[in-house]
């Protein structure tokens, strides 16, 4: 931007100091200019070892990010990010700069790692912000303006408005102390030692501030401040001093000795302020819900409503002032250090704001909810519709009821629920109400005679509180008032060590020691005996995340179960008699397990308790979810929902993804993702829920099965012969390798839902065999050990209409899974004797060799193998069969074997009509993400992407860029396939190391902003460009990269040596490039940010190939590049145009009858 359009140039307020060879030093450097009167010889190797410590380093390396950002500095963050940043003086260029944004100042730093800024604009001296320019901005003060230029447009709007919103109604509202309503402790003049320019220096309450004159610190514009409570001052000198953090050294010069000693006393005592400051804090964030706002979630909030019981951030409070005293107390937790009690802390600890805001913030629709980012008029509104107004509070049963609320209160106040006590202050109790009682006339009375100082404390700050005046519209029923349960509960226990890890081996009695247990006001507590009066241990019922219930005499006590914590603890805890432990167990239970989830307690389960999970419906949130496994069935119940059962052994798929963090169960319709929020208690879960989910015993109901109720062996085994085995002479009489059906059925009854059944690896008898010794090993049999028999004897009646009739009776009488598993076996095996022809086996062959095995006897009548044959030969009567389903499998069987000789092919890699079965990989290459998808000559990208996802149940939404990408592993490289191109001719083309993935293009969004943006769509630029094996004959060296210029339009990309080359090296034709994201490791790639290009032209005799490399130096410079790439390879429509949402819905099954 001209400097015409600033006001005066604007100079940056920084530090320059000596950059030695040996040593590091950091620097305050100013982005535009040095000091007035900087010395070059400050810069020489042989000055710097007489700077004393001038912002020394040591070279140990920089600390991490995490120990740099103490916590004073992270309190008010309201936004930061990455801006290019330009210099004033006329300078053409920007500069990167990381830049935050609190309530008082905009700050902007070097980098993201740096403690102490380049610069400091004090929001109350902004006048305006506005937007110029392409993606820039500028925050123009009462004689400086500064331009700012983001990445996006969306970005830089969401800066102007945060920006404008910030610094509304504060200009000029104190021109002593800019951005602060604290006045100066001390300022003066400070000569920093290795730099000649003195340096105006403000030090006000806990922190120091640096301007480079008066002028600008009367003005609200300076370099850096230096948080007091991790500084040490030290005297060095007669007139020096050093103010030491662990980030830099400041060594200071003063005017004299006497001002010396001034300056050294006023930063002490901001050490002194700070570190006082802190204490409370601190203590305060030790609850870790206290450590983000109540209302809008900013980090590190340094204000609390000491009446309503929420910590709040700066801007947050100040809104909260409005309400006046008599509603909301506000109080700063750094300043206000009388007012914090030990009382009031522990009230505070005990609630904290997820406890507090399960009241205040009960029901708050999202569209009404704050963020960190939201404005004034937004928080001002919230805040008022919640403290004002109670519009979001959970009611209390009693409201409305004047008499019993305040009876309620008289009762709760003598017990610890502090929850309780606000619920019911807030919903209209009236806290100066007599109680009846003359010693106890009112309830703060009754509390301290009960030793209740908590709640007294509650009371003491709420004695005139105004309530919130919102009513409930209908009547509302009368009801006494009932305490909130307690569950109580002491007895002996015997308990082993707490551990950090599960328990893997058996815990003999002699690792338990006796121990005293008690559960009172929602703590157990254990204790070395039933005399003492300190406990060795305790549990809050919010610290424990799970009950698991171990199986009798697994460990040296018969009985025992184990507590998972919040911090990482297992905790094992036993008795011999069984009602002692059910009724602990129990009221474990009882105590942590919400009322939302109170069925759970009524199951006989065997694990309990509480994980995070994301649900089909909604990925972008994780719900807090109840879960109890019992048997083979888990129940939950997630944040407002009803109740829900998951059966284990009918799941599609279970699997554990990205590094056992998560547990995925896909059932049909819907896929829950169990997050692995804490690692000991989630691997207890995962290991069970996978047990439980695996075949649980010989019977069939104990197997794994399908949708429709079928065991998945059976299922897997008959598909396989479906499609391998038809044409097999001899099927299911010739026997298999012994040794290799024991290992198939060991498999299957492992894990069922892993195992699949592949052609070359595993052979049609071997699968023959494994189905028929099933079902010879079935416990009580197909046909049950009851009703056996009378099949038997019904094969023998003479009437054939009778005969079918009794056999449907006796149908009708099995079990569930029974029935469809006999459907599913007569239905294949009606099928096989449909080819006798080919296979040999007809229905007498097949009755022969099935009845022994269905009846499991020996076979020495053909009373079963006659049964067998009517049920095949009566199939269609027998099991009600719609004849023309069954005339539309047979017509498909048919194809199978058609399509299997004709093509002399293994079964599945090809079918009829051109398709192709391939392999596709959801979102990550692995066995347990893989789909085997028909692949038709006409399907594009975006039809394979929502098959896929159709699949697995997986909902798109708006601004979901699911897509399919091409993946080269030995290239290391990718591409997302155009929503329109073919897939087949990319399966052609590919090579072994490669493989399709479906997943989401995190980029797609940004990609159409910066196209949306673009007048041409053309591009050029600088990249760093090497060839693959000096294949385009420039003469360059293949180890190294090399800049270039590029100019990229709708014909063709063009290369120049560089910008003022008239004639390019080489150019190529725009339409016939392929671009790939990444660049493999072993090219050594100067940046992270490369493409790999491949140009391929058909014309010649030869089909030539050219492939070569590029290299960006930022990440939205490669995205720009690539998104111009694909905007002229499709003439602007990179993406459907009414989404892949809408594209999903409306989408046809393919047209087969043409192939590529």
């Amino acid at each position: 931007m001209p400097n015409a359009q600033m006001n005066t140039p604007e100079r940056e307020m920084s530090l320059q100091v000596p950059r030695p060879v040996k040593g590091r030093y950091n620097s305050l450097c100013s982005d535009d200019e040095l000091l007035d009167d900087d010395d070059s010889t400050l810069w020489q190797d042989s000055e710097v070892g007489s700077i004393k410590g001038s912002f020394y380093l040591p070279s140990t390396g920089r600390l991490s990010s995490a120990s740099k950002e103490d916590s004073s500095q992270l309190a008010a963050v309201i936004k930061m990010g990455w801006l290019d940043k330009n210099p004033p003086q006329g300078a053409l260029y920007y500069q990167r700069r990381w830049v935050k944004l609190d309530a008082d100042y905009l700050r902007y730093f070097d980098n993201d790692k740096e403690v102490y800024s380049k610069g400091i604009i004090s929001t109350a001296f902004i006048t305006n912000v506005v937007s110029v320019g392409e993606l820039k901005f500028e925050v123009v003060t009462e004689n400086r303006t500064f331009i700012f230029r983001a990445e996006t447009e969306a970005e830089r709007n969401d800066w102007v408005t945060t920006l404008q919103d910030c610094s509304r109604g504060r200009h000029r509202r104190s021109i002593m102390n800019p951005g602060s309503l604290l006045t100066p402790d001390h300022h003066g003049y400070l000569e920093l030692r290795g730099l000649r320019s003195k340096l105006y220096t403000v030090v006000a309450l806990d922190k120091v501030f640096l301007y480079k004159n008066a002028e600008d610190y009367r003005i609200g514009v300076g370099i850096t401040s230096i948080e007091m409570n991790v500084g040490n001052v030290k005297d060095t000198d007669r007139r020096s001093f050093d103010l030491t953090t662990p980030y830099r050294i400041f060594s200071f010069i003063a005017e004299s000795e006497q001002l010396k000693d001034q300056w050294v006393d006023a930063m002490r005592n901001a050490i002194g302020e700070a570190l006082s400051n802190s204490e409370v804090a601190e203590k305060i964030w030790a609850e870790p819900t206290n450590s983000v706002c109540a209302d809008c979630g900013a980090a590190m909030p340094e204000w609390a409503a000491i009446n309503l019981c929420v910590v709040v951030c700066k801007r947050c409070a100040g809104e909260h002032r409005g309400l006046g005293p008599s509603i909301s107390k506000v109080r700063s937790l750094k300043m206000d250090r009388k007012v914090w009690t030990e009382e009031l802390i522990q009230v505070f600890l005990q609630l904290g704001n997820e406890r507090a805001n399960s009241f205040w913030a009960a029901n708050v629709p999202p569209s009404e909810a704050l963020t960190p980012t939201s404005c004034s008029e937004e928080r001002r509104r919230f805040i008022t519709n919640k403290y004002r107004q109670g519009k979001y509070r959970k009611y209390h049963p009693l409201y409305g009821n004047q008499r019993e609320l305040n009876n309620a209160l008289c009762i709760n106040v003598q017990c610890s629920d502090v929850l309780e006590t606000l619920s019911l202050i807030f919903c209209g109790a009236d806290v100066n109400c007599s109680t009846g009682m003359a010693d106890c006339p009112s309830p703060l009375s009754l509390a301290n005679t009960h030793s209740q100082l908590l709640q007294a404390e509650l009371l003491s700050h709420n004695l005139n509180t105004e309530l919130p005046q919102s009513v409930v519209d209908g009547n509302m029923e009368t009801k006494p008032y009932s305490p909130p349960l307690c569950v109580s509960h002491n007895g002996f226990l015997f308990k082993t060590g707490s551990m950090a890890r599960a328990i893997t081996e058996r815990k003999s009695k002699e690792e338990f020691s006796r121990r005293w247990c008690t559960l009172n006001d929602g703590t157990f507590s254990y204790y070395e005996s039933d005399k003492n009066s300190n406990p060795n241990g305790a549990l809050k019922a919010s610290e424990i995340v799970c009950l698991a219930v171990d199986t009798t005499e697994k460990h040296g006590y018969d009985h025992t179960f184990e507590l998972y914590s919040e911090s990482e603890r297992l905790y094992l805890f036993g008795t011999d008699d069984p009602q002692s432990h059910k009724e602990w167990v129990k009221s474990i239970a009882k105590n942590f397990i919400p009322a939302s989830a109170e069925p759970l307690l009524r199951l006989g389960f065997e694990r309990i308790g509480r994980l995070k999970c994301k649900d089909g419906l909604n990925l972008q949130t994780s719900k807090v979810g109840w879960f109890a496994l019992v048997g083979s069935t888990l129940h939950v119940y997630l944040e407002n929902s009803q109740g829900e059962e998951i059966h284990l052994r009918k799941l599609n798929e279970l699997s554990i993804q990205q590094d056992n963090e998560v547990l995925v169960l896909v059932e049909k319709g819907r896929t829950l993702y169990i997050e692995g929020e804490r690692k000991l208690d989630f691997a207890g879960w995962s290991a069970a829920i996978q047990a439980a989910a695996g075949s649980g015993g010989d019977t069939l109901s104990q197997q794994q099965l399908t949708e429709t109720d079928i065991p998945i062996i059976v299922h897997s085994c008959i598909g396989y012969i479906t499609q391998c085995g038809l044409t097999s002479e001899g099927i299911y009489r010739k026997s298999g390798v012994n040794s290799r059906v024991a290992a198939l059925c060991d498999r299957f009854r492992r894990d069922a839902r892993s195992l699949r059944l592949r052609e070359g690896e595993h052979q049609v008898d071997d699968v023959s065999n494994t189905l028929k010794r099933f079902f010879r090993d079935l416990e009580e049999g197909l046909f049950t050990s009851e009703d056996g028999s009378t099949w038997l004897s019904t094969a023998a009646i003479q009437d054939e209409s009778k005969k079918i009739s009794q056999y449907q009776v006796l149908l009708n009488k099995l079990p569930h899974v029974n029935k469809a598993t006999l459907q599913a076996l007569i239905n294949h095996l009606y099928c096989v004797q449909r080819f006798s022809e080919l296979n040999q086996m007809n229905l007498h062959n097949l009755a022969i060799v099935f009845g022994p095995t269905l009846f499991q006897n020996d076979g020495k009548d053909y009373s079963a193998g006659r049964a067998v044959e009517d049920l095949i030969q009566h199939y269609t009567l027998i099991f009600e069969v719609d004849e023309q389903q069954l005339k539309k499998q047979l017509e498909e069987i048919t194809v199978i074997i058609q399509v299997r000789e004709k093509l002399n092919t293994k079964f599945p890699s090809t079918e009829p009509g051109g398709h192709f079965i391939c392999t596709v990989y959801l979102e990550e290459k692995k066995e347990t993400a893989e789909q085997h998808v028909k692949i038709p000559g006409s399907m594009t990208a975006v039809e394979l992407t929502c098959e896929v996802l159709d699949r697995r149940n997986i909902p798109v939404r708006d601004k979901d860029y699911w897509s399919c990408w091409e993946v080269c592993d030995k290239e290391e490289m990718e591409r997302p396939l155009h929503y329109q191109e073919r897939v087949l001719p990319i399966l052609h083309s590919f090579g072994t190391d490669s493989h399709l993935l479906i997943k989401k293009h995190v980029a797609m969004e940004a990609v159409m902003v910066y196209l949306a943006t673009k007048v041409d769509a053309s591009k050029h630029g600088m990249m760093k460009f090497r060839e693959e094996r000096s294949i385009l004959g420039l003469g360059l060296s293949t180890g190294s990269f090399h800049d270039r210029y590029f100019i990229l339009n709708s014909i063709s990309l063009r290369m120049y040596k560089e910008v003022r080359s008239n004639r390019p090296e080489r150019d190529w034709p725009s339409k016939n490039l392929k671009v790939y994201m990444g660049v493999k490791k072993k090219l050594r790639p100067p940046t992270c940010w490369g493409l790999t290009v491949v140009y391929e032209s058909k014309k010649q005799e030869k089909p030539e190939r050219q492939q070569w490399y590029l290299c960006c130096d930022t990440q939205s410079e490669m995205r720009e590049w690539y998104a111009t790439f694909l905007s002229i390879q499709y003439d602007g429509n990179i993406w459907p145009q009414d989404g892949l949402q809408q594209t999903r819905v409306s989408r046809v099954l393919p047209d087969t009858r043409h192939a590529l």
